[in-house]
């Protein structure tokens, strides 16, 4: 494991958020509004629309944030749009935001503190799973479910709890890893997880300061990851992880043995939805 270069990290560093987006403005628009209640003044924010609908009036909707959209003209899908915003990332720091999940506030800052008093390299939160309605242009939350298991990479070889959503890392860990891997596709984080863990410090922050938009009948990845993924046999394959079951991610999450792992974490979130200004404003026409 490398040695940590925590002394390095100055005050309010320039932060990169790398958010890749497909066809959700108005989703991607409540994730603006919480990255602004971060009131965090050193923010980048990396939108890749992968060749879906325009995104540039949600930038536009949140002047206090520095947004720069970057059109792709071709669907990649997300690992590369992820990896476009990476490459045009100015920061010390990567901040993971998938489009449809949300931050709640200070959440940047208690990460940052985090790998400022632990001296990791890579730091991760506790998540709430949350499922919705959606009410004009606003998901109404229906339900909720921690999401909080203890960091142990031997039992993270077998199953993933790490979502990415709200990771706060040294954009440096690039410079031996390399990007994410797009072979990998669904299990991209799983797979950049794993090659962090052995070569880097991380720490998890046992507070569910992130919130996971995860229905087994929405359109998330992780939900609809279906038995016989090509893709989970080449995770295996790449990390020597043997042959792993590839059923439907909340069956997995019932199991005893997943029971086991679970933690105690700070609950955060009022159970409120975030009102995006862009729905307020389309809904006062």
């Amino acid at each position: 494991m490398r040695e940590s270069q925590s002394s390095k990290i100055p005050k309010e560093p320039l932060i990169s958020a790398v958010v890749a987006t497909y066809n959700r403005p108005y989703v991607l628009g409540e994730l603006l509004e919480t990255l602004a209640a971060q009131n965090y003044p050193n923010l980048e924010v990396l939108v890749v629309n992968d060749a879906g609908v325009s995104v540039e009036f949600v930038a536009e909707a949140f002047p206090e944030l520095a947004v720069t959209v970057i059109n792709q003209p071709v669907n990649l899908k997300h690992v590369h749009a992820r990896n476009e915003a990476l490459r045009r990332a100015r920061g010390e720091l990567i901040l993971l935001c998938d489009d449809d999940d949300l931050l709640t506030p200070g959440h940047i800052r208690r990460m940052l503190a985090a790998l400022e008093e632990t001296g990791a390299d890579f730091a991760y939160s506790d998540v709430e799973l949350f499922d919705y309605r959606v009410e004009g242009r606003t998901r109404i939350p229906v339900s909720r479910r921690l999401f909080a298991y203890e960091f142990d990479l031997s039992e993270m070889r077998k199953f993933s709890t790490y979502v990415p959503s709200g990771t706060l890392y040294r954009r440096s860990i690039h410079d031996t890893l390399g990007e994410y891997d797009p072979d990998v596709h669904h299990y991209w984080d799983w797979d950049f997880f794993l090659r962090t863990a052995g070569s880097y410090k991380i720490v998890r922050v046992p507070v569910a300061s992130v919130l996971y938009a995860f229905s087994p009948k929405g359109d998330n990845v992780s939900g609809n990851r279906q038995e016989g993924n090509p893709y989970l046999g080449r995770l295996c394959a790449k990390h020597g992880l043997g042959e792993l079951p590839s059923e439907n991610f909340f069956t997995l999450l019932d199991k005893p043995h997943m029971r086991q792992r679970e933690a105690a974490s700070t609950i955060i979130w009022d159970g409120e939805p975030v009102v995006s200004r862009l729905a307020e404003q389309t809904e006062s026409v």
